[in-house]
């Protein structure tokens, strides 16, 4: 009796230890369950880490668009005077500084265009021709946009676009404008203005472009030898590398999309009227302001919305001169022909104001006017 009792102890034991088997393996697979639990866990933390680091990314991108969108000027500022300005000066010294003064005044304050047109019935259209001498006869409309257009241009690319010319004898001692866009040799920016060079390049790699830098710029489009383009430099480029790499852009976008002021366009018109029925923007100027001690008061009135704006000086005789002397025009009062009609220096203490003079004081009293208006139309 006794055996079988021990043999029954033993098969017990036997069956004790398959039990202790069986809970370490379904404790194994529970521990393998619990692994991959994790692991997939972990997968979907790593995807959703993923796509909200994208979409992170993607709302920066955005931000950065809408910043670069808020950081550029959308509107214009133009002026319009007579060249007959310069027959107030009596040599030709004294005719280049006063041209001079006028281009500082222009990138002082920002002026996207200089408008000259002729009350004197020469009918100038275009810069080409001969400075005849100073006095009534001479052509003060092309020396005064030759000058202008010769203080605008970078100093690097002056040889290329200006060669000797009697009207711009003395205007390589005029003071610079030093506009952001006069770009010294090492200066690393996002924008430059160049000329396309005569230098063969191979089939469709585009052209060379001198832009005043060490090296040259390669851009992406075939361009005739001697055009002036603005470039917009690639960015991260390697400092081993040949040449440069950039992409010609509008004239406009560095001050639509960067922000800065890249210098001012000199248009020439044969009268009064003829600069605002010409004007270069599509749906023309919205905002048009006429200067003259017989206006409104600038410092209580406010500006209207505007997109592109217009003041408009008269010359030695004021505007009432420019009107008579146009034959497009049949108006005497020259407040009709403008949406403002402004006095920017009320209570002068000279009996005339000259027009260089005119143009600081007006665009200094309009410029925070300008600045704070939250009213631009975008």
């Amino acid at each position: 009796m006794s055996f079988p009792a021990k043999k029954k102890q033993k098969l017990s034991s036997g069956e004790v230890e398959e039990k202790v088997d069986w809970r370490k393996r379904k404790a194994e697979k529970k521990e393998q369950k619990r692994r991959w639990k994790e692991a997939k866990l972990i997968q979907q933390l790593e995807k959703q880490n993923q796509a909200k680091a994208e979409e992170e990314k993607q709302q920066q991108q955005c931000q950065e668009e809408e910043e670069q969108k808020a950081k550029g000027r959308l509107y214009t500022v133009s002026i319009a005077l007579p060249g007959s300005v310069l027959d107030n000066a009596q040599s030709p010294e004294l005719r280049t500084y006063l041209a001079g003064q006028i281009a500082r005044a222009c990138a002082v304050f920002c002026v996207d265009e200089v408008v000259i047109f002729d009350e004197q019935g020469e009918d100038t259209r275009t810069v080409q021709g001969e400075f005849k001498g100073v006095g009534k006869k001479g052509q003060a409309c092309v020396q005064l946009a030759r000058i202008l257009q010769f203080l605008e241009c970078p100093q690097y690319l002056r040889k290329a676009f200006f060669p000797k010319h009697h009207d711009l004898e003395f205007a390589g001692v005029l003071n610079p404008l030093d506009s952001p866009h006069h770009m010294r040799i090492d200066e690393e920016v996002e924008f430059r203005e160049g000329i396309v060079l005569d230098r063969p390049c191979k089939a469709a790699k585009g052209s060379f472009v001198n832009c005043g830098m060490r090296k040259e710029v390669q851009i992406e489009k075939q361009l005739q030898p001697g055009l002036r383009v603005t470039v917009r430099l690639h960015k991260n480029q390697k400092p081993e590398s040949r040449v440069r790499k950039g992409v010609v852009v509008a004239p406009h976008v560095p001050r639509t999309e960067g922000g800065l002021y890249w210098g001012y366009s000199v248009r020439l018109a044969s009268c009064l009227s003829a600069v605002m029925t010409e004007c270069p923007f599509k749906d023309g100027y919205d905002l048009t302001i006429g200067t003259s001690e017989r206006g409104s008061d600038a410092d209580h009135t406010s500006l209207p919305p505007f997109r592109h704006m217009l003041v408009v000086f008269g010359g030695l005789k004021g505007l009432e001169e420019s009107v008579a002397a146009d034959p497009n025009l049949d108006v005497t009062d020259p407040s009709v022909l403008f949406d403002l009609y402004l006095n920017t220096c009320s209570g002068q203490g000279s009996r005339t104001i000259r027009t260089e003079e005119a143009i600081l004081i007006s665009l200094s009293s309009l410029r925070q006017k300008i600045a704070t208006s939250h009213h631009v139309k975008r």
